[in-house]
């Protein structure tokens, strides 16, 4: 719904072998944890591995298989979360192209036969690269 929004212009940072990016939800209403279905995180082309991705919201980093039992950790509009991943990036001063692409559940959204509306959002912005040092990874 707002996908030009996901990922925050000059927010990417690296460790090296690590890299990060803050995110916006693409809806306009809030969304439990739960009901963020997939994450998929790539810096020039160079796709995050799924068991190295992490999510981190309201102070507390998660595998992304753990989301689907926090029906009691909210993501609001207005919050960024950060998606990180084993991504090796150089803090060399050039432009990366970051993509992240979001599938989430709308539970107040029925479809049909009791299944709920699930949205599919992808997000490319180009930026450089900060130091990791101080960022919840």
């Amino acid at each position: 719904m707002i996908p030009d929004r996901i990922i925050e212009q000059g927010t990417l940072t690296t460790d090296g072998a690590r890299s990060a990016v803050e995110v916006r939800i693409p809806w306009y209403r809030a969304l439990p944890a739960s009901c963020i279905s997939e994450v998929s995180f790539a810096v020039d082309g160079v796709q995050a591995p799924v068991e190295s991705l992490r999510w981190t919201m309201n102070g507390t980093t998660y595998r992304l298989d753990e989301l689907a039992g926090h029906a009691d950790e909210w993501w609001f509009p207005l919050d960024s979360a950060q998606v990180s991943g084993d991504v090796p990036l150089a803090d060399d001063g050039e432009e990366h192209r970051v993509d992240v692409e979001l599938k989430l559940y709308i539970p107040y959204i029925v479809i049909g036969d009791g299944e709920v509306l699930r949205i599919e959002e992808h997000d490319t912005k180009t930026m450089k690269a900060g130091s990791m040092s101080g960022v919840l990874a």
